[in-house]
């Protein structure tokens, strides 16, 4: 029995010193494979867009990647977005790989460009990356000085010529051999771009691009957006933000004309609530906004049994102000704060005027009571009983004066004629209180 058990013992230490190795050659194994980490950057530019970024570059950072692939097919988007982005990849420590898979527009381009070296799926494009504003016009001398100095920055700092970055953002700038026809932004091919050290190669796919940077061997971890992240990055579009104020102005307009709190209150609130959710998780308001929002919810409310005016421009002051700190941007929140403010005018008329007398819904929101004869409101005491009895005059009336009608003094009138003291009279007309006599 007991020798059974010193077998027993010796297989056991045997399996363990195995599994020992077996660890250690895996480990040492793991530790020499690299990682590339892969960054899909999809869809329009903007804030969003940015703080997603930052946060898988830092991610990458965590896990200790050997090379970062950034996957370029957007149509550019917001200045400040893209210049966010541009710092993140400047003083990101891992080598950064843009991989241009169809288009690297506007500032698409300019994010390509801060990379440490692009390659290009064939058949696609980079370029066009003139700084235009929100209504589709050039943006000032000052925006483009500033948009031409990053362009021109940006290909230098990674060894390429700065004339081919310029002729991106500026018309003036004429390349006859790849431009378009003259007065038109450049945009290069994945040839052209390689001709021209824009470039550094052609991959069909990421497999192909990870053979050309002797990564073939690396394991690959693909970033993943968050649902948070999506959601901020469609709220703060800056098409969906003019949006969502409209629908929480309209909203609470609506609600102040109905009685208790009902759908128009919930629609405007979740409108509301979701502007200022997308904006934190985009890393662009901070909770003062919002505390500043809800302060100015409370003195408008308070303006109700506070009258005097200056609790509601108070509230008002602090809801624009706090939905300003949340966007960033001034000019951008300032043309959605007047569409909305047009908007909620518009449709509110159209509540009032048009649909307020032909849908049931808007009936509730108006008062069209009137107290009227026909429906038993009466101003003053009517005393019709009075028509056709007689009585004597109390006064001269000249015409007005005091006149005994049933054992009762009243004021009366007469037809415009006198009526001395002391003769008969006769009612003859009753207007409400008025009694209009004859003299008999």
């Amino acid at each position: 029995m007991r020798k059974r058990f010193f077998q027993l013992l010796v297989i056991a230490g045997l399996m363990l010193g195995i599994y020992h190795v077996f660890s250690f050659y895996t480990a040492a194994s793991a530790e020499g494979e690299k990682k590339v980490y892969v960054i899909p950057l999809e869809d329009t530019v903007e804030k969003g867009l940015s703080q997603y970024i930052k946060r898988t570059i830092s991610e990458a950072k965590d896990l200790e990647v050997d090379h970062i692939i950034l996957e370029i097919n957007t149509l550019g988007g917001a200045v400040d977005g893209a210049m966010d982005i541009a710092d993140t990849l400047r003083s990101s420590d891992i080598p950064i790989t843009a991989y241009v898979n169809r288009r690297a527009i506007s500032a698409g381009a300019y994010i390509a460009l801060n990379a440490n070296q692009i390659y290009m799926a064939p058949g696609s494009q980079m370029g066009s990356a003139a700084v235009i504003t929100g209504d589709g016009n050039a943006a000032d001398d000052k925006a483009q000085s500033l948009w031409l100095s990053e362009m021109k920055e940006s290909a230098e700092r990674n060894g390429r010529d700065p004339k081919y970055a310029l002729a991106m953002a500026d018309k003036d700038v004429d390349i006859p051999e790849y431009a378009a026809g003259k007065g038109d932004l450049l945009t290069l091919e994945t040839k052209q771009a390689i001709e021209v050290g824009y470039a550094e190669g052609t991959a069909v796919d990421l497999q192909k691009l990870l053979d050309q940077l002797d990564l073939s061997d690396a394991s690959i971890i693909k970033a993943e957006v968050s649902f948070a992240e999506k959601v901020a990055r469609f709220i703060t579009n800056p098409v969906v933000v003019p949006i969502l104020l409209s629908i929480g102005s309209i909203g609470l307009v609506v609600e102040l004309y109905s009685p208790g709190f009902g759908i128009p209150g919930f629609m405007g609130l979740t409108a509301l609530f979701l502007f200022f959710y997308g904006h934190l998780v985009a890393g662009l308001a901070g909770l003062e906004s919002v505390l500043l929002f809800i302060l100015g919810i409370i003195f408008i409310i308070a303006e109700f049994f506070v009258p005097g005016g200056i609790l509601g421009i108070l509230g008002l002051g602090s809801i624009v102000t706090s939905l300003y700190i949340a966007s960033g941007n001034f000019v951008q929140m300032t043309i959605s704060i007047m569409i909305s403010i047009l908007v909620s005018i518009v449709v509110s008329i159209l509540l009032v005027k048009v649909f307020g007398k032909r849908m049931n819904l808007f009936k509730k929101l108006i008062l069209r009571d009137s107290t009227n004869t026909d429906s038993g409101y009466v101003s003053n005491k009517t005393r019709s009983e009075l028509l056709g009895l007689e009585g004597v005059a109390l006064t001269t009336l000249r015409p007005s004066g005091t006149a005994i009608i049933g054992e009762e003094r009243l004021d009366v009138v007469t037809e415009g004629s006198y009526i001395l003291k002391g003769n008969k009279l006769k009612v003859v007309k009753v207007e409400g209180s008025r009694i209009v006599v004859r003299e008999l």
